[in-house]
Protein backbone atom coordinates (compact mmCIF):
# COMPACT_ATOMS: atom_id res chain seq x y z
CA UNK A 1 0.00 0.00 0.00
CA UNK A 2 1.43 3.34 -1.08
CA UNK A 3 -0.09 5.41 1.75
CA UNK A 4 -0.09 2.88 4.57
CA UNK A 5 -0.96 4.44 7.94
CA UNK A 6 -0.83 8.00 6.59
CA UNK A 7 -3.34 10.61 7.73
CA UNK A 8 -4.82 12.54 4.81
CA UNK A 9 -7.18 15.50 4.50
CA UNK A 10 -8.99 15.95 1.19
CA UNK A 11 -11.24 18.97 0.72
CA UNK A 12 -14.23 18.99 -1.61
CA UNK A 13 -14.28 15.21 -1.31
CA UNK A 14 -18.05 14.68 -1.26
CA UNK A 15 -18.20 14.05 -5.00
CA UNK A 16 -16.30 14.22 -8.29
CA UNK A 17 -12.52 14.35 -8.24
CA UNK A 18 -12.36 14.68 -4.47
CA UNK A 19 -14.42 11.53 -3.92
CA UNK A 20 -12.25 9.64 -6.41
CA UNK A 21 -9.14 10.79 -4.56
CA UNK A 22 -10.63 9.81 -1.20
CA UNK A 23 -11.50 6.32 -2.40
CA UNK A 24 -8.09 5.78 -3.95
CA UNK A 25 -6.19 7.08 -0.92
CA UNK A 26 -8.21 4.83 1.39
CA UNK A 27 -7.56 1.83 -0.83
CA UNK A 28 -3.85 2.62 -0.57
CA UNK A 29 -3.90 2.47 3.23
CA UNK A 30 -4.52 6.07 4.31
CA UNK A 31 -7.03 7.18 6.89
CA UNK A 32 -8.89 9.86 4.95
CA UNK A 33 -10.59 12.87 6.50
CA UNK A 34 -13.22 13.81 3.94
CA UNK A 35 -13.98 17.53 4.15
CA UNK A 36 -16.88 19.32 2.51
CA UNK A 37 -20.02 21.35 3.16
CA UNK A 38 -22.20 18.77 1.38
CA UNK A 39 -22.80 16.73 4.49
CA UNK A 40 -25.09 14.06 3.05
CA UNK A 41 -22.85 13.37 0.06
CA UNK A 42 -19.72 13.45 2.19
CA UNK A 43 -21.21 11.04 4.70
CA UNK A 44 -22.22 8.69 1.88
CA UNK A 45 -18.67 8.63 0.49
CA UNK A 46 -17.32 8.03 3.99
CA UNK A 47 -19.74 5.18 4.65
CA UNK A 48 -18.92 3.52 1.32
CA UNK A 49 -15.22 3.60 2.14
CA UNK A 50 -15.69 2.21 5.64
CA UNK A 51 -18.09 -0.48 4.41
CA UNK A 52 -15.31 -1.61 2.05
CA UNK A 53 -13.08 -2.16 5.12
CA UNK A 54 -10.98 0.94 4.51
CA UNK A 55 -10.74 3.94 6.84
CA UNK A 56 -12.36 7.36 6.54
CA UNK A 57 -14.26 9.97 8.50
CA UNK A 58 -16.33 12.97 7.48
CA UNK A 59 -15.65 16.50 8.72
CA UNK A 60 -17.79 19.52 7.85
CA UNK A 61 -15.50 22.25 6.56
CA UNK A 62 -16.16 25.54 4.81
CA UNK A 63 -12.75 25.99 3.21
CA UNK A 64 -13.12 29.76 2.99
CA UNK A 65 -13.35 30.18 6.78
CA UNK A 66 -10.06 30.30 8.71
CA UNK A 67 -11.68 29.50 12.06
CA UNK A 68 -13.03 26.24 10.64
CA UNK A 69 -9.52 25.31 9.44
CA UNK A 70 -8.25 25.96 12.96
CA UNK A 71 -10.99 23.74 14.39
CA UNK A 72 -9.98 21.00 11.95
CA UNK A 73 -6.36 21.37 13.01
CA UNK A 74 -7.33 20.94 16.65
CA UNK A 75 -9.38 17.86 15.76
CA UNK A 76 -6.45 16.33 13.85
CA UNK A 77 -3.93 17.02 16.60
CA UNK A 78 -6.22 15.72 19.34
CA UNK A 79 -7.05 12.53 17.48
CA UNK A 80 -3.90 11.73 15.47
CA UNK A 81 -1.14 14.10 16.53
CA UNK A 82 0.02 14.57 12.95
CA UNK A 83 -1.02 15.21 9.36
CA UNK A 84 0.82 13.53 6.50
CA UNK A 85 -1.07 14.71 3.41
CA UNK A 86 -3.34 17.57 2.41
CA UNK A 87 -5.15 17.68 -0.93
CA UNK A 88 -6.64 21.12 -1.57
CA UNK A 89 -9.28 19.89 -3.98
CA UNK A 90 -12.31 22.04 -3.15
CA UNK A 91 -13.19 24.58 -5.79
CA UNK A 92 -15.85 26.27 -7.87
CA UNK A 93 -16.32 25.75 -11.57
CA UNK A 94 -15.76 28.72 -13.81
CA UNK A 95 -18.48 27.63 -16.20
CA UNK A 96 -21.66 28.31 -14.24
CA UNK A 97 -23.56 31.55 -13.92
CA UNK A 98 -22.84 34.87 -15.57
CA UNK A 99 -19.32 34.80 -16.99
CA UNK A 100 -19.04 38.57 -16.45
CA UNK A 101 -20.36 38.67 -12.86
CA UNK A 102 -18.15 40.54 -10.38
CA UNK A 103 -19.82 38.78 -7.47
CA UNK A 104 -18.92 35.42 -8.99
CA UNK A 105 -15.36 36.66 -9.57
CA UNK A 106 -15.08 37.34 -5.84
CA UNK A 107 -16.57 33.96 -4.95
CA UNK A 108 -14.20 32.13 -7.30
CA UNK A 109 -11.20 33.74 -5.65
CA UNK A 110 -12.53 33.04 -2.17
CA UNK A 111 -13.15 29.34 -2.79
CA UNK A 112 -10.47 28.53 -5.37
CA UNK A 113 -7.53 30.61 -4.12
CA UNK A 114 -8.08 31.81 -0.55
CA UNK A 115 -9.07 28.30 0.54
CA UNK A 116 -5.80 26.88 -0.81
CA UNK A 117 -3.84 29.51 1.12
CA UNK A 118 -5.75 28.69 4.32
CA UNK A 119 -5.31 24.96 3.77
CA UNK A 120 -1.57 25.26 3.21
CA UNK A 121 -1.21 27.59 6.19
CA UNK A 122 -2.97 25.06 8.42
CA UNK A 123 -1.17 21.98 7.11
CA UNK A 124 2.26 23.61 7.18
CA UNK A 125 1.78 24.64 10.81
CA UNK A 126 1.44 20.94 11.61
CA UNK A 127 3.95 19.48 9.15
CA UNK A 128 6.82 21.82 10.02
CA UNK A 129 6.82 20.38 13.55
CA UNK A 130 7.02 16.78 12.39
CA UNK A 131 8.99 14.99 9.68
CA UNK A 132 7.47 16.99 6.85
CA UNK A 133 4.51 16.05 4.68
CA UNK A 134 2.97 16.41 1.26
CA UNK A 135 0.49 18.98 -0.06
CA UNK A 136 -1.18 18.67 -3.45
CA UNK A 137 -3.15 21.64 -4.75
CA UNK A 138 -5.69 21.14 -7.52
CA UNK A 139 -5.34 23.93 -10.07
CA UNK A 140 -6.46 23.70 -13.71
CA UNK A 141 -5.32 23.62 -17.29
CA UNK A 142 -6.81 27.12 -17.36
CA UNK A 143 -3.92 28.28 -15.17
CA UNK A 144 -1.50 27.34 -17.95
CA UNK A 145 -3.25 28.36 -21.18
CA UNK A 146 -6.13 30.61 -22.19
CA UNK A 147 -9.60 29.03 -22.19
CA UNK A 148 -12.52 30.81 -23.82
CA UNK A 149 -15.52 29.26 -22.05
CA UNK A 150 -14.79 29.96 -18.37
CA UNK A 151 -15.05 33.04 -16.15
CA UNK A 152 -11.88 35.13 -16.04
CA UNK A 153 -12.01 34.82 -12.27
CA UNK A 154 -11.61 31.07 -12.63
CA UNK A 155 -8.39 31.36 -14.64
CA UNK A 156 -7.10 34.01 -12.25
CA UNK A 157 -7.89 31.98 -9.14
CA UNK A 158 -6.37 28.81 -10.55
CA UNK A 159 -3.32 30.77 -11.69
CA UNK A 160 -2.95 31.96 -8.11
CA UNK A 161 -2.98 28.34 -6.94
CA UNK A 162 -0.22 27.52 -9.41
CA UNK A 163 2.08 30.28 -8.21
CA UNK A 164 1.31 29.91 -4.49
CA UNK A 165 2.26 26.27 -4.88
CA UNK A 166 5.65 27.12 -6.36
CA UNK A 167 6.39 29.81 -3.78
CA UNK A 168 5.39 27.60 -0.85
CA UNK A 169 7.40 24.68 -2.26
CA UNK A 170 10.54 26.81 -2.24
CA UNK A 171 9.86 28.36 1.16
CA UNK A 172 9.19 25.08 2.97
CA UNK A 173 11.46 22.61 1.18
CA UNK A 174 13.93 22.76 4.05
CA UNK A 175 11.14 21.54 6.34
CA UNK A 176 10.70 18.42 4.15
CA UNK A 177 7.26 19.64 3.10
CA UNK A 178 6.62 18.89 -0.56
CA UNK A 179 4.03 21.05 -2.32
CA UNK A 180 2.89 20.37 -5.89
CA UNK A 181 -0.05 21.23 -8.13
CA UNK A 182 -2.17 19.14 -10.48
CA UNK A 183 -3.80 20.76 -13.50
CA UNK A 184 -6.83 18.85 -14.84
CA UNK A 185 -7.94 19.53 -18.38
CA UNK A 186 -11.34 18.79 -19.86
CA UNK A 187 -13.07 16.86 -17.06
CA UNK A 188 -16.77 16.14 -16.50
CA UNK A 189 -17.40 19.40 -14.55
CA UNK A 190 -15.80 21.57 -17.23
CA UNK A 191 -17.47 19.53 -19.96
CA UNK A 192 -20.86 20.73 -18.68
CA UNK A 193 -20.12 24.39 -19.39
CA UNK A 194 -23.25 26.05 -20.76
CA UNK A 195 -21.59 27.06 -23.99
CA UNK A 196 -20.32 23.53 -24.53
CA UNK A 197 -23.73 21.98 -23.84
CA UNK A 198 -25.67 24.49 -25.93
CA UNK A 199 -23.30 24.43 -28.89
CA UNK A 200 -22.41 20.86 -29.96
CA UNK A 201 -20.31 22.17 -32.83
CA UNK A 202 -18.26 24.26 -30.41
CA UNK A 203 -17.98 21.26 -28.07
CA UNK A 204 -16.62 19.12 -30.89
CA UNK A 205 -14.15 21.85 -31.82
CA UNK A 206 -12.92 22.02 -28.20
CA UNK A 207 -12.52 18.25 -27.95
CA UNK A 208 -10.49 18.32 -31.16
CA UNK A 209 -8.00 20.63 -29.44
CA UNK A 210 -7.28 17.80 -27.00
CA UNK A 211 -4.65 15.57 -28.63
CA UNK A 212 -6.25 12.48 -27.04
CA UNK A 213 -9.66 13.68 -28.33
CA UNK A 214 -11.72 12.84 -25.26
CA UNK A 215 -12.88 14.13 -21.89
CA UNK A 216 -10.75 12.98 -18.96
CA UNK A 217 -11.85 10.79 -16.05
CA UNK A 218 -11.76 11.86 -12.41
CA UNK A 219 -9.91 8.65 -11.61
CA UNK A 220 -7.09 9.77 -13.89
CA UNK A 221 -6.68 12.92 -11.82
CA UNK A 222 -6.80 10.87 -8.61
CA UNK A 223 -3.95 8.68 -9.83
CA UNK A 224 -1.77 11.74 -10.47
CA UNK A 225 -2.59 13.16 -7.04
CA UNK A 226 -1.77 9.83 -5.40
CA UNK A 227 1.67 9.76 -7.00
CA UNK A 228 2.56 13.28 -5.86
CA UNK A 229 1.21 12.64 -2.36
CA UNK A 230 3.11 9.39 -1.96
CA UNK A 231 6.73 8.79 -0.96
CA UNK A 232 7.39 7.77 -4.56
CA UNK A 233 7.57 11.52 -5.28
CA UNK A 234 9.98 12.18 -2.41
CA UNK A 235 12.29 14.40 -4.52
CA UNK A 236 9.52 16.23 -6.34
CA UNK A 237 8.31 19.61 -5.15
CA UNK A 238 7.06 22.75 -6.86
CA UNK A 239 5.97 20.96 -10.03
CA UNK A 240 2.80 21.52 -12.04
CA UNK A 241 1.45 18.26 -13.41
CA UNK A 242 -1.12 18.60 -16.22
CA UNK A 243 -3.68 15.81 -16.55
CA UNK A 244 -5.17 17.09 -19.75
CA UNK A 245 -4.80 14.62 -22.59
CA UNK A 246 -1.95 16.68 -24.02
CA UNK A 247 -3.82 19.99 -24.29
CA UNK A 248 -1.07 22.13 -22.78
CA UNK A 249 1.66 20.38 -24.79
CA UNK A 250 0.54 22.09 -27.99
Amino acid sequence: MRLKNKISVITGAANGMGAAEANLFAQQGSHVIICDILDDDGTNVTNQINESNYSAEYYHLDVSQEDQWQNLKQHIMDKFGRLDILVNNAGLSGTSGDLTSTDYYDKLNEINAKSVYLGMKTAISIMENQNGGSIVNISSMAALVGVDYVHLGYTGSKGAVRMMTKAAAVQYADKSIRINSVHPGMMPPMATAKRLINDPIFFDSVIKTVPMERVGKVEEVANAVLFLASDEASYITGVELPVDGGSTAK
